[in-house]
């Protein structure tokens, strides 16, 4: 073991072994900044398991926190992670006690680094340190990109039902074959690297398959050109794929028609040779290392090693791993990193090359002034392509453009060569230059390249740098054809920089694994990513809030009516949006979901041989469709079987000659009407069928149409998938058949509602996983000045939601790096006993509370360090684990998700709790217009219209009729209490008052009839009179006696000009008003003798001439 550091105070390299107390007692850089790193040097490469830390012996220096890297060859370095982040380990609080960590993952490496991130305050770093781990021997095999290994069979063709290939490799390149083989009957099996990810082809028995020639069966991976180790295991097993690339897995089905694997003569690893043309290959070749290859148990890299005969070697494959000594730099800050490097100026010409890759579509890659005033050259990235500018005093600019989408994270390779007035650009081996120009550009090299950025205090006219600064990778960096040593910038003995990694590239795939939702797309900066959500029914910063409601009773209670409708029954869960017909009436809300064939369809020819079937399709996936039944009080399909000679079930005993098939696809003999295990028809249950020995109409078997119709109402069984008919091959034997649509009504969950009357009850669920995305939603209504809806702690993790004021809503949550409070005041009390909604979401890019319809809170949420929400304890609602704070009050409608949680159901057997919540009206009663009265369900609520003109589920519709020359309608009220005499005419039932102290009527009407009689009460011997006079006029006629008559005429305009209007009549005792089009028209005061009298009848719309 050896110890060697950024620096050291003692001038050489202090051993800093844990405990150690002689010499300095560990390790202390000359300066404390966070440029310093001490290096173990384990002589060989092992698995470590766990690292510990303690402070320099006798002093006041230690480490507070710290992070770790790891090489195989002391370059090239790897951050260790851990959730994803590069990870922070938590130092000593004094110099002399022990902090041991074990790594959750363990890592195989020779060279291990501490970099001290914060130490004591009051000290300097110090450090003393211990590795932990085990031995670990492996067989490698390095192939220089034009050598392979053939592993061949002992016979012609080997054919397998299932296969394990697993290896580890290494690559500094993004494309290349780790192994192939194929067969002469289509199979092949392909592992290669393409643009830095693995792509595995695979094909079993398809003669129309071209290997590797069209789209991977899968693909996995990022950046795998890192030259660091990544493992790969293929597990197959028929057509059944698993396909592992380091931590990620995909499971798919692999094409072709059979399940064997059948591969002629050999596997190839490391490229694909052509026969009988030595060192000549099909495709690129894997350049890198490849360890521990085994196939089926084979260790390939340990028969090539013993020069086995089952392995043949194509070119140079040697047995340890070569490493070029390729040292990788990371620009950290898009605005102050930079490199500086000398040039030799006053050379006639230029010549400038490196290699880079980054997520940022822009950001500075070189900027110098050159020699001799010929003006100042910049080299950008600018919307994904490469700019270059070079600017002369007083003249125009030379400019090339060239490249796209050079942001992909993929290394990309640049130089600029200036000589004798040409100026090049090379990207990626294609020459670019300027347009022809007649301008005589001589170019002298200048004496300071400024790489990725600039520092600042360099004026901007100087460096030519209106963009930030590069974020991103370089490496092999060239100047006048010299490469630069970038380990001697390191030690500060060449150049200068800021805010660098040096010795690694630090890059991270940000959309691997995609954290974007519901198929929404991914891209990236290189600091976060982003996602597009179009098309996808979704929206928000990861696409996990779904655009659409549950389900129609939620449209409703949005005040929709009637018209189709897409529905997320599961909200944000994994299934998608499905389209129905929502059909909201007075007293259900209908849901139907059409498939497509729901049209009477004849049968004829079908027999138990050759039986007809037909497969329904809805338009989603069954998954979707067991949703929505399963969150409905009830669903149901008619079914329809119109027979002539054709049998049905072929009751009572006979084996069916039809059946149907539901969700699970089994055979359901029973019919619509009939409960299941009955195998009979609606008309069998009632005792009805044609032929009383049968228990359908058609099992008569009559020469004569007939039909069993009734509706399948079993929801476990639905929806109908298909129907297979046999019994129409008979002689005149025919059959048609219609199944509707799945319908369903009264949502289980929108009105799932519990109510806590005690504070130490509560409910509790199981743990509430999750762990990128977590959004809650329900309703609640409460008196209480204070409460906790819901709870979930893990170790140190936690989530919560309250009501910690009368006009506050709190959601707090802890992710393992500090509790984030999120706050919602309302300008009015919360606690008012009316319903209100809460939504809280915490993803990896915001944390947000709304409530109601007030201004949504949110905060952005860091992408390094911890994010995953880790819990562990069951899930308490309407209280705590520790039965304090505990809410009082009625929750309804909790979803996590889109999990529905059953509140009503738990709470059936818990004390201190009530299923159901009344008083619903009290909050949603505005939306019963028109004088509907709001009635209370045990599951929500409804409008009544009885006294409203109006009608629908809302009272918004009008009651209305259109009148013929002499029509009428005549009400007649019933006394107020029952009466011996018999009426001569129906009566209505509204109750007559009895005492009319005021008449309230509002009446619509549109006519081009003049005169008429729109209206006409019978007060017992006096009336109320409204018509229409020949001029179009208005007239209303009170008679309240044979002496006393009071006509009320309105001549504001035509009234009978087809145009509607509006009539109300208001009394109030003896005050009248009178107003038509929503203006008043007329006001009266009656005489204190009047007398008002109940009402007896009404007539309508009665035409008579005046």
């Amino acid at each position: 073991m050896a110890f060697s550091s950024s620096s050291d105070l003692t001038g050489t390299h202090s051993p800093a072994q844990l405990n150690r107390r002689v010499g300095a007692g560990g390790w202390s850089p000359e300066d404390s900044n966070a440029q310093q790193w001490l290096q173990m040097d384990l002589g060989g490469r092992v698995e470590i398991t766990a690292v510990a830390t303690q402070g320099r012996y006798g002093s006041s220096d230690w480490v507070t926190s710290y992070s770790l890297m790891f090489s195989d060859t002391g370059h090239n370095w790897k951050q260790y992670q851990q959730e994803d982040s590069i990870w922070t380990f938590a130092g000593n609080t004094n110099a002399d006690g022990v902090m041991h960590h074990r790594l959750l993952h363990p890592v195989r490496a020779r060279f291990v680094r501490f970099v001290p991130l914060e130490w004591n305050p009051s000290g300097k770093i110090g450090m003393r340190v211990e590795v932990y781990g085990c031995s670990y021997k492996s067989d490698v095999a390095d192939f220089d990109g034009r050598s392979s290994l053939l592993y061949r069979f002992n016979q012609k063709l080997l054919s397998t039902l299932k296969d394990v290939i697993s290896l580890k490799f290494k690559s500094i390149q993004g494309d290349g074959v780790l192994f192939h083989g194929e067969g002469q009957r289509g199979d092949y099996i392909t592992l290669e690297l393409q643009k830095g990810r693995l792509a595995l082809h695979l094909n079993l028995d398809d003669s129309k398959a071209r290997p590797s020639g069209g789209p991977p069966s899968a693909s996995l991976g990022s950046l795998l050109d890192d030259r660091h180790w990544h493992s790969v295991l293929i597990e197959r097993v028929g057509k059944l794929v698993n396909f592992t690339v380091d931590k990620y897995t995909q499971h798919f089905r692999s094409k072709g028609e059979a399940d064997a694997l059948d591969i002629d003569y050999e596997l190839s690893f490391g490229g694909i040779p052509v026969p009988g043309k030595p060192g000549t290959f099909l495709r690129k070749n894997f350049q890198g290392c490849m360890e521990n290859l085994y196939y089926n148990g084979i260790n390939i890299i340990d028969l090539a090693k013993r020069r086995k005969h089952q392995i043949y070697t194509v070119g140079n494959v040697t047995f340890s791993c070569s490493e070029p000594q390729i040292v990788p730099i990371t620009f950290v800050n898009s605005s102050s990193s930079y490199l500086l490097l000398p040039g030799t100026p006053r050379i006639d010409g230029l010549s400038v090359g490196f290699q880079f890759r980054t997520w940022n579509a822009d950001g500075l890659l070189l900027a110098t002034e050159l020699s001799e005033g010929s003006g100042t050259l910049q080299l950008s990235l600018e919307g994904g392509a490469l700019r270059l500018l070079i600017q002369r005093t007083a003249e125009r600019a030379a400019e090339i453009l060239t490249g796209r989408g050079l942001n992909d994270g993929l290394w990309h390779s640049v130089s600029i060569n200036a000589r004798r007035s040409r100026i090049s650009l090379t990207l990626d081996n294609d020459a670019a230059s300027p347009a022809q120009d007649d301008t005589w550009i001589q170019i002298y090299s200048g004496k300071s390249y400024y790489f990725g950025g600039c520092p600042d205090h360099l004026t901007a006219p100087r460096r030519l740098n209106p963009i930030k600064a590069f974020q991103g990778c370089m490496r092999l960096i060239f100047i006048d054809n010299q490469p630069k040593d970038l380990i001697s910038v390191q030690q500060g003995s060449l150049g200068n920089f800021s805010d660098l990694h040096i010795d690694l590239c630090s890059i991270k795939d940000r959309c691997l694994p995609n954290y974007c939702e519901h198929g929404g797309s991914c891209s990236q900066s290189w600091t976060t990513f982003y996602c597009n959500c179009s098309d996808t029914g979704y929206i928000g910063p990861t696409c996990h809030h779904s655009l659409y409601e549950r389900s129609c009773e939620a449209y409703r209670h949005r005040g929709d009516t009637a018209g189709f409708f897409y529905i997320d029954p599961d909200g944000s869960g994994p299934l998608g949006p499905l389209q129905v017909y929502c059909n909201v009436t007075e007293d259900k809300i209908w849901t139907s979901v059409q498939h497509n064939n729901t049209e009477l369809t004849h049968v004829q020819g079908a027999s138990p041989q050759q039986p007809y079937s037909m497969a329904l399709a809805y338009g989603g996936s069954l998954e979707q469709l067991e949703a929505v039944i399963d969150s409905s009080e009830h669903c149901e399909q008619e079914v329809a079987y119109y027979c002539r000679r054709s049998r049905l079930l072929n009751t009572p005993d006979g084996v069916p000659f039809t059946w149907w098939m539901g969700r699970s696809k089994e055979r359901h003999p029973y019919w619509g009407g009939a409960p299941p295990g009955v195998q009979q028809c609606e008309c069998g249950l009632d005792e009805l069928c044609l032929d009383v020995r049968h228990f359908c109409n058609c099992d008569a078997d009559k020469d004569e149409w007939t039909n069993d119709t009734g509706f399948l109402s079993f929801k476990d069984h639905l929806p109908v998938t298909q129907i297979v008919i046999t019994d129409t091959n008979r002689s005149n034997s025919e059959a048609a058949w219609r199944i509707g649509p799945l319908r369903c009504y009264g949502d289980r969950h929108f009105w799932n509602a519990v109510s806590f009357y005690t504070e130490a009850s509560y409910l509790h669920f199981p743990t509430f996983h999750a762990e990128f995305s977590a959004d809650i939603s329900f309703f609640f209504k409460t008196t209480a000045l204070s409460g906790v809806f819901l709870e979930n702690l893990g170790i140190t993790d936690f989530i919560r939601l309250e009501i910690s004021s009368p006009s506050e809503i709190t959601f707090a949550i802890d992710v393992g790096s500090g509790p984030v409070e999120l706050v919602v005041q309302s300008p009015s009390p919360l606690n008012d006993n009316q319903w209100h909604y809460v939504r809280a979401e915490r993803n990896l890019k915001v944390t947000s509370l709304q409530v109601d319809s007030l201004p949504r809170t949110s905060m952005e949420t860091s992408e390094e360090g911890h994010f995953r929400l880790q819990l562990n304890s069951q899930l308490f609602v309407g209280g705590t684990s520790s039965k304090q704070k505990g809410f009082l009050g009625c929750i309804r409608s909790l979803h996590l998700n889109g999990q529905k949680l059953d509140l009503e159901e738990r709470a059936k057997v818990t004390s201190g709790v009530r299923p159901g919540c009344p008083g619903h009206c009290s909050s949603y009663g505005s939306i019963c217009h028109n004088g509907g009265k709001c009635v209370e369900k045990r599951s929500g609520y409804f409008c009544d219209c009885t006294n409203s003109p109006y009608e629908g589920p809302f009272c918004k519709k009008e009651v209305s009729a259109v009148f013929e020359a002499g029509t009428s309608v005549t009400y007649v009220f019933q006394e107020p209490y029952p009466v011996t005499k018999n009426l001569s005419q129906s009566s209505s039932a509204i109750y007559a008052e009895s005492a009319a102290s005021k008449e309230n009527i509002t009446l619509s009407f549109m006519t081009a009839w003049a005169p008429s009689l729109l209206l006409y009460i019978n007060f017992s011997q006096d009336f109320l009179a409204v018509l229409l006079c020949k001029n179009g006029s208005l007239q209303v006629h009170y008679q309240l006696s044979k002496e006393e008559t009071h006509v009320f005429t309105i001549e504001v305009e035509n009234f009978a000009n087809r145009r509607l209007h509006h009539l109300k009549i208001n009394r109030e005792g003896r005050e009248l008003a009178i107003q038509v089009d929503e203006q008043l028209r007329l006001s009266y005061n009656f005489s204190p003798e009047v007398e008002f009298r109940a009402v007896r009848s009404l007539t309508l719309g009665k035409v008579t001439g005046l």
